[in-house]
């Protein structure tokens, strides 16, 4: 499962969202019905993770934790507890709840980026920046691609 693209798009008044065509035709082939939302980690935009790759991710993540670890209850714990299920309607369309568009710094206008295995949903004005200037991002490419040879 390979999601690509950087499309716009709009929320309603009521917040949702069409999921862009290229995107749901890829959730079709690999029989996915439902996504789950969250914040992302690192970033102010909400990464969609479709059901199957958020088990795989949980059951990682669980995995390196230790249920018995108070440290790692917590992190786990804070990981999955702010997560929203979304099933797409009819029309291709989801909800993202007020309270996520608040976390992303979303108003009207998103960004889907495909990230492999996931998507992300920026605020469309955040998105038109540079995630890294342009010679900053050739640098490091350069060097991670190289660092094995």
């Amino acid at each position: 499962m390979r999601f690509l693209g950087n499309i716009e798009a709009k929320t309603d008044a009521k917040g949702r969202v069409f999921l862009p065509a290229v995107f749901r035709k890829v959730l079709q082939a690999s029989g996915e019905e439902s996504l789950v939302l969250r914040k992302d980690v690192f970033q102010q935009c909400l990464t969609l993770y479709p059901e199957s790759v958020w088990n795989e991710q949980m059951d990682l993540l669980r995995q390196r934790l230790n249920r018995w670890n108070k440290q790692h209850q917590e992190l786990y714990r804070q990981f999955v507890s702010d997560v929203e299920v979304v099933v797409l309607d009819g029309s291709g369309r989801f909800l993202i709840p007020k309270r996520y568009l608040a976390m992303a710094g979303i108003d009207r206008e998103v960004r889907f980026i495909g990230m492999g295995d996931t998507m992300e949903v920026w605020s469309a004005e955040t998105a038109r920046k540079p995630f890294v200037e342009p010679e900053e991002f050739g640098r490091q490419l350069e060097e991670i691609m190289s660092a094995d040879e």
